[in-house]
């Protein structure tokens, strides 16, 4: 008896599903979500910045005057009466520092005009002996370039008996006044701002720690936590501190130098180096062109100037 032939059978594969599509499909949407993110949170402390600034510098403050405090209560003094008291020590003292240097600094906003002046004319001396530079020829070839194409851009047909008539508002003193005066009431609204958050903060020191560590549970929980705020006030105190007499420094030594080179007013630009000095990278670099200014209004030569800001950077860096 012949067996049935068999049909070959064709077993057919499921197909591998791909894992890592869904995987990197979502992984590119979380980075995209990332990004819009931080552009966001950009953006909202550029609008915040007003309401931010104030609250930074006012921890900053607390940070640097908190074992100040701290010391004065221990000596059995009230937690409001040592704040008041620092606080008023160290008003007082920016007080005193800023009645001292006023004339230095009159003096340097009265040669600002004339500085300015002198510039004009040591760059238009310049240009009738080289010519145009480099730069201004770029300058005017964009300028021919902008107009051709407004030029061609134009409207052919123009109505009749009708002139085009461009109106120029006059630049005016008050204009600025107003401006400056805003400028002046925003600071100094800020500045009364920082004081009472800065009082604030430091008399509701303890309280705050008590209420933080009243949440714990557990002993132990209490003693890490207390242990971990009194670890983090004191690295941020030290960088502070470390900060203010690293400036200090800078201060100093950039007044000392700018006096054996011979800079009119050098303690307004030792001061102003040392309080740039926080900012970084374009603080250093701000002392340092507008001393490249000083020394070439002061000595007339490109040499001096660069020695100038020379020394003033190589403070800094160092």
């Amino acid at each position: 008896m012949q067996r049935p032939a068999t049909s070959a059978r064709h077993e057919i594969t499921p197909p591998v599903p791909d894992v890592e599509r869904p995987a990197r499909s979502l992984w590119n949407s979380r980075s995209s979500v990332h990004v819009i993110a931080v552009c966001g949170a950009i953006v909202m402390m550029r609008f915040a910045a007003p309401l931010l600034m104030p609250i930074v510098l006012s921890v900053m403050l607390f940070y640097m005057l908190d074992p100040i405090v701290d010391r004065l209560e221990r000596w059995h003094l009230p937690r409001l009466l040592a704040t008041l008291i620092v606080v008023s020590a160290l008003i007082g003292s920016l007080g005193a520092g800023f009645t001292f240097l006023w004339p230095q600094i009159d003096s340097v906003l009265t040669k600002v005009p004339e500085g300015t002046e002198q510039l004009r004319r040591t760059f238009r001396q310049q240009k009738r002996v080289q010519g145009d530079s480099a730069l201004e020829r770029i300058q005017a070839a964009a300028r021919a370039v902008d107009s051709a194409a407004a030029e061609a851009g134009a409207a052919t047909t123009k109505s009749p008996g009708v002139t085009r008539v461009e109106i120029e508002q006059p630049w005016r003193v008050s204009d600025m006044l107003w401006t400056g005066g805003l400028g002046a009431l925003g600071i100094l609204g800020q500045g009364v701002t920082v004081l009472f958050l800065t009082i604030f903060l430091l008399y509701e020191d303890d309280s705050f720690k008590r209420k933080l560590v009243a949440q714990m549970e557990s002993q132990n929980s209490k003693r890490i936590t207390i242990r971990i705020l009194n670890d983090i006030a004191t690295q941020i105190g030290r960088f502070i501190w470390v900060q203010a007499l690293t400036s200090l420094a800078v201060a100093v030594a950039t007044w000392l130098v700018l006096w054996y080179i011979g800079i009119a007013e050098p303690l307004v630009w030792g001061v102003l180096a040392g309080i740039l000095n926080i900012v970084p990278y374009f603080g250093p670099l701000i002392v340092t062109a507008g001393l490249a200014i000083v020394g070439f209004l002061q000595f007339g030569t490109i040499e001096m100037a660069a020695l100038v800001a020379g020394v003033a950077l190589a403070i800094t860096t160092i």
